[in-house]
């Protein structure tokens, strides 16, 4: 294995944190929760985990692999590793992809977590109290309509992701993780205990764990296998990069699975949590994206302690938001640090600038800028169409068949320590089951 040449985790906890931290975003809170309550509930959250199985956990494997024999950034670990094992150096393109994704993700990601900032305040402000849908509706259209209530809070949000990633790995990352992640848990928890008081906790237990197979079709079965990849932070260079902070000390099969179990208990947490209000409220479970900025909030107006559980609620989801967001930029500085002269601190400003101003252009598509469409569609749903359907895909894709197909033998019975019947499993789902998992939500993606 290649010689440390940088910065390390400090242990393997801290490496388990900044994964999950990185896993648990909104992804986890906002966007599984809208899935399940689209697609059937218990038959999308058991295909969810099947998925995540058999085409999450070996992609995840593989960048974690790519990342610590390359010990470098994702694009430098791939064109190394590539060299060594006799292969084209145009593998590089692999991680220039993942490194690319991450930082365009992360340039309207932060625009979203804006909003959550920003609701975190209204909920403090009573600002959502005895209001209805209409006027909830009406204060979240009022937002995007505002070039500089928008341009405020994406820079504040952005602001305190430069402020973090600049500090380094073990200052900087695992430091952030260590507090934002057990604050995550702690007030998951007590949401879901307040749910437990509405009356209705029942309901949502038997929506999101009694299966109802006659809601299951191919829409929902490529939205669980896309949430599976989306979810685990694959294809964004991030694993490649935390992978390159790892010790060889580290089992990565167990740690896989400790960050899986993580991911999806705050996922399912994160329903247990919204459905019971949802549901104490007569509201629907399937508004989709605007659950959370829209639904949520007329729940929050008007129950007893709503104030309280509105400012919780969004602090959970900026909490969430910035474990994120901070790995969405770890790859492109660690990129810049190595192959440039800059330092942590102007690699982060450098980056971090660059991505605000795409962020600019991004919120602006809700207002000055709606007219400007490219193929259809204004600039942030160009960024989001463009990472989750194309760059993801393909960058996970040649990640796990690099890694399955390319990298020798040796290197991956190493890095798994399994035995022959491990190998010989890791061999059939690693070649061709996660692959063409892979291929089916790509396809499905652009046809």
């Amino acid at each position: 294995m290649a010689k440390l040449a940088h910065a390390q985790w400090s242990s393997k906890m801290a490496f388990v944190l900044a994964a999950a931290g990185s896993a648990v975003g909104l992804g986890n809170i906002w966007r599984f929760s809208y899935l399940v309550g689209e697609s059937g509930g218990a038959a999308f959250v058991l295909v969810y985990l099947a998925c995540v199985a058999l085409v999450g956990v070996p992609i995840l494997l593989s960048e974690w692999m790519i990342g610590r024999r390359g010990q470098k950034n994702p694009i430098d670990s791939m064109k190394e590793l590539a060299s060594q094992s006799g292969k084209s150096k145009g593998w590089a393109l692999v991680g220039i992809s993942g490194v690319l994704a991450g930082f365009l993700i992360l340039s309207f990601y932060s625009v979203i977590g804006g909003w959550s900032l920003n609701y975190t305040l209204s909920s403090v402000m009573g600002t959502f109290s005895g209001q209805d849908a209409d006027s909830i509706g009406a204060i979240f259209n009022s937002m995007l309509a505002s070039p500089g209530t928008l341009l405020l809070w994406h820079s504040a949000f952005m602001l305190l992701v430069i402020g973090i990633v600049a500090r380094g790995v073990t200052k900087g990352l695992e430091s952030a993780v260590r507090s934002l992640m057990p604050a995550l848990v702690i007030l998951m928890l007590i949401l879901v205990g307040y749910g437990m008081t509405t009356g209705h906790f029942g309901e949502t237990l038997a929506f999101m764990f009694s299966p109802d197979w006659s809601a299951l079709n191919g829409g929902v079965v490529l939205a669980a296998m896309g949430q599976a990849f989306f979810t685990l932070s694959l294809g964004m260079g991030i694993m490649m990069a935390y992978g390159s902070y790892l010790g060889e000390d580290v089992n990565l099969l167990s740690t896989a699975r400790t960050v899986i179990i993580i991911d999806t208990a705050i996922a399912l947490l994160a329903g247990l949590a919204i459905f019971p209000i949802v549901f104490a409220n007569g509201l629907s479970a399937g508004e989709g994206p605007g659950l959370i900025f829209v639904t949520l909030p007329i729940a929050f107006g008007n129950i007893t302690g709503g104030v309280i559980l509105g400012l919780m609620f969004f602090l959970l989801l900026t909490f969430a938001a910035l474990t994120s967001a901070i790995s969405l930029l770890e790859p492109t500085v660690e990129m810049l640090e190595e192959r440039t002269s800059l330092s942590r601190v102007p690699a982060t400003l450098v980056s971090g600038i660059v991505v605000w101003l795409l962020g600019v252009a991004a919120l602006l598509s809700f207002n000055l800028w709606s007219d400007v469409l490219f193929f259809g569609l204004n600039i942030f749903d160009l960024l989001d169409t463009f990472t989750a359907k194309i760059l993801l895909p393909l960058t996970g894709l040649g990640a796990v068949v690099f890694v399955a197909w390319c990298l020798d033998r040796k290197s991956v019975e190493q890095e798994l320590a399994l035995g022959a019947t491990g190998l010989s499993v890791w061999n059939i789902v690693a070649r061709f089951i996660a692959p063409i998992g892979v291929i089916v939500v790509f396809l499905a993606g652009i046809l």
